[in-house]
């Protein structure tokens, strides 16, 4: 079960993500999501954990509990949505209309 968690401290690492869920069960993968321009949490990230019941467990515990001097917020992760590129999910627009006089 993949799980989202959010409002993390800035600070939060992938190692603390994983301390903090491995109380309530076997934790498969635990990654901060981290700004690549700025280098630090973009203060959101994902556990995954293959056993359901200790996943449910894990979000009944730490929802809503302070981590950091944070809220956080764990649920359930809803599936990533396709990304739309370019204008009105076009790549690039349309370049081949574009003509030059000569």
């Amino acid at each position: 079960m993949n799980l989202y968690v959010g409002n993390l401290a800035y600070s939060m690492r992938d190692d603390d993500l994983n301390d903090l869920f491995s109380v309530h069960g076997t934790v498969d993968a635990a990654r901060v999501i981290m700004d690549r321009i700025a280098g630090r949490s973009k203060g959101f990230g994902f556990v995954e954990m293959s056993d359901e019941t200790a996943a449910k467990a894990a979000i009944e515990a730490i929802n809503g509990t302070e981590v950091d001097g944070r809220d956080i917020v764990v649920n359930e992760a809803r599936p990533r949505e396709p990304r739309r590129g370019g204008r009105d999910g076009k790549r690039g627009g349309d370049r081949g209309s574009y003509k030059r006089d000569y």
